[in-house]
């Protein structure tokens, strides 16, 4: 059973849910910045987190649409990171010092080129002639990613649908596959204080136990994504008593990347304002220790 979603932007606006995560193409989403806050004011939101992996370029472009349109803007990354053998994502939220996250990303863009290649490479000796010009094209200048090659490969006929693109040559442990260069947890956490956010564990699901929120707390995280698309009423219940017992903040979105329909569509998540107040009074917190004026 999934979290219930919300049927119209009227409902929205009149209990002030919040969407803290989607994405625009400036990595994987489907609509550029603008738009995205576009789909966000018709969907009744006042507050929204573009939270693009691995890249920032989108704000700027967000927050004046959302000037334009009466929509807060919170400044926002997603990260995989690694959490002992398993890679899990982080969202760093409310990140206020643009060039100093900028800086430690533009690494990170530029292993996913060369990861982007390698995968390339395997393809083509895989007898698939995909290009990395291909490649490219997809991510329009965005940060590169899997999703970016599987839709080069489907582009080019040899695969239907993403699902046949992953299966058969992308997925863990497919003949294609590259894995990812590896970002220890505890220093994804740094990078995202360091620009004066708050890192969230995104979308934790069933693996949001105890002991690992136990662990990743002592790591510096700051809270969880309670609310998401993929956890079921029983995961929301069990993450938001977890926020409550470790002293976190919750956090929650549609993960959007510009589905019309489904459970992944903008402001599709009953997520309350008072989720953004709490993270407000953490990023204070943060910013306190950090000796931030």
């Amino acid at each position: 059973m999934t979290a219930p979603v919300i049927g119209t932007a009227a409902a929205a606006a009149a209990e002030r849910y919040v969407d803290l995560h989607m994405h625009s193409t400036a990595s994987d989403g489907a609509l550029p910045p603008e738009e995205v806050i576009a789909a966000a004011k018709a969907a009744g939101l006042t507050v929204v987190a573009l939270t693009d992996h691995d890249t920032v370029a989108g704000v700027p472009a967000a927050r004046t649409a959302g000037e334009q349109l009466g929509v807060r803007v919170v400044t926002g990354v997603e990260l995989s990171a690694m959490f002992g053998d398993e890679e899990i994502h982080l969202l760093g939220l409310h990140l206020e010092r643009l060039d100093v996250i900028e800086r430690e990303l533009e690494t990170f863009r530029g292993q996913r080129v060369s990861r982007a290649e390698q995968m390339v490479t395997k393809l083509n000796a895989l007898g698939v002639p995909v290009t990395m010009d291909a490649v490219l094209g997809e991510a329009a200048g965005g940060a590169v990613g899997r999703p970016h090659v599987a839709r080069a490969v489907i582009g080019g006929g040899w695969a239907r649908d993403n699902r046949e693109a992953f299966d058969r040559f992308l997925g863990n442990g497919r003949p294609a596959y590259v894995g990812k260069p590896r970002l220890e947890v505890e220093d994804a956490v740094r990078i995202v204080h360091d620009a004066g956010g708050i890192a969230v564990y995104a979308h934790p699901g069933g693996l949001g136990r105890r002991e690992r929120v136990e662990a990743l707390a002592k790591a510096g995280l700051d809270g969880l994504e309670v609310r998401h698309p993929s956890h079921s009423a029983e995961d929301i219940t069990r993450l938001g008593a977890l926020v409550d017992f470790f002293g976190m903040v919750p956090s929650g979105g549609s993960d959007w990347h510009g589905a019309a329909e489904g459970p992944r569509t903008i402001g599709g998540m009953r997520v309350p304002y008072e989720f953004l107040t709490r993270q407000e009074a953490r990023v204070a917190e943060v910013r306190s220790a950090a000796g931030a004026p």
